[in-house]
């Protein structure tokens, strides 16, 4: 993967963010806001309504270092951090694998998709194996 990204990768990555960082960010409202359903799902999950709109803070404030490209990977990185938080809560309360406890998985899947697809930088933090050292072949010991 170049560290540069083309012109089809960054359209590509972009959207992808779009689509993910207005999911996030409805997510972020509803628990500031304290909507109804976010009560009622976060009471299923063992969280109190008080706590919802610290909560709904703390992703803004992750998902608006994400959209900065100063801090986009810090962004992801904290982003990631969040829903490794998601994924706890989940298994503690033991909720369906697939649709449930690992939906936060596929939701760090699209961050970081469009994060890479988008951004450089990001290609310069994460190794990528392309400066790996090549083992040649030829006269090499290999098991038989």
């Amino acid at each position: 993967m170049s560290l540069v990204p083309t012109r089809t990768q960054r359209i590509a990555g972009w959207i992808l963010t779009g689509l993910i960082s207005i999911f996030l960010l409805f997510d972020s409202l509803i628990k500031i806001f304290t909507v109804e359903s976010a009560i009622e799902g976060s009471n299923d999950l063992g969280w109190a309504a008080a706590q919802l709109p610290t909560v709904g803070w703390i992703l803004l404030v992750c998902l608006v270092l994400y959209l900065i490209p100063r801090t986009e990977v810090a962004g992801a990185i904290l982003l990631t951090g969040y829903l490794g938080g998601a994924i706890a809560t989940h298994i503690r309360v033991e909720s369906p694998l697939l649709s449930h406890t690992l939906f936060p998985i596929y939701v760090a899947i699209f961050i970081w998709a469009g994060l890479l697809l988008r951004s450089g930088s990001a290609r310069r933090v994460l190794p990528s194996g392309e400066n790996e050292p090549r083992r040649k072949l030829e006269g090499a010991n290999l098991p038989s």
